[in-house]
């Protein structure tokens, strides 16, 4: 786990999402258990995988316990990023059996959902493997989620776009259309980067080849093509390629419901990015169970 990954459960925010999700879940207390469950039984609960995939939110999993009841330990077996065949016991929560039961539904909503979204990633990765393109993600999260399905993604094997509208100049086709153009767009978020030092990349979405060429002309960072056809996006890249020095790239990025029968042959255009909104908003969740044992 990288610096930024540990950050990322030890943020506050985390605590504050999971203390919501288990509010929503708990309401007055899990009736159920407390009616059913003596309070000093113990056992232990085994997570499974029941479809192949890859595994992401384990630490997600251990913090949703540990908020219902401290004295409940996850044992893991693997790690955020591992694959799962069906039928692997690959985590462990023991403790009392009420906070199991009492934290499971929610434990498995944030488990299944990441997971899902892991192995989605981990497969339009396979698609393009051998290629230079690289799968990315979008801004297409759920509200609260971003971090987390960010997260997901690079379990995966795929890397984030930007986080959000602060930390990436995206001049996209209404701003483009409210500036009056992309060069008008451009030099206005050029003379507002000067004048607050600021170092963003700038990314132009282009529709046309004329837009394509307009934007490598004023030399920003990366250049995306909407929904063009593999014809277009080969003639952008051949473009762009002869209009730029070797040492001063522009990076180019395909957009626009590319689906994984399709992502091999975009990545064959030669474009450097690959971005899929459905890596976070169309995953299916990955199917796993907790069973319990005495």
């Amino acid at each position: 786990m990288t610096s930024d990954e540990k950050g990322l459960f030890d943020a506050p925010d985390l605590l504050s999402l999971i203390d919501r999700a288990l509010a929503e879940d708990l309401g007055a207390g899990d009736v159920t258990t407390t009616w059913t469950v003596p309070a000093d039984v113990r056992a232990t609960g085994r997570l499974m995988a029941k479809r192949p995939g890859v595994i992401a939110g384990l630490e997600v999993v251990r913090l949703v316990f540990q908020r219902i009841d401290p004295r409940l330990q996850l044992r893991v077996s693997i790690q955020d990023g591992d694959r799962v065949e069906p039928g692997q016991r690959f985590a462990d929560i023991s403790g009392p059996v009420g906070g199991i039961l009492t934290g499971e539904r929610t434990a498995l909503n944030f488990l299944q959902h990441l997971s899902g979204i892991a192995t989605l990633t981990a497969r339009y990765v396979s698609a393009v493997a051998g290629t230079p393109a690289q799968i990315t993600d979008t801004r297409k999260t759920i509200p609260g989620l971003r971090q987390l399905e960010k997260y997901a993604v690079r379990m995966g094997g795929g890397m984030n776009h930007r986080l959000g509208l602060f930390d990436m100049v995206l001049i996209k086709d209404n701003h483009i259309a409210a500036a009056g153009g992309i060069t008008p767009a451009v030099e206005r978020c050029r003379e507002r980067m000067h004048a607050q030092s600021s170092m963003l990349k700038i990314e132009v979405e282009t529709e046309t080849l004329t837009q394509v060429e307009e934007a490598a002309r004023l030399m920003v960072d990366r250049i995306m093509l909407d929904n063009m056809s593999l014809d277009a996006m080969r003639a952008a890249v051949a473009l762009v390629r002869r209009m730029t020095a070797p040492g001063r790239p522009i990076e180019l990025e395909a957009s626009g419901a590319l689906t994984l029968d399709r992502v091999r042959a975009v990545a064959e255009t030669g474009v450097d990015l690959i971005s899929i909104g459905a890596l976070t908003h169309s995953a299916p969740a990955l199917d796993i169970s907790l069973e319990m044992t005495g």
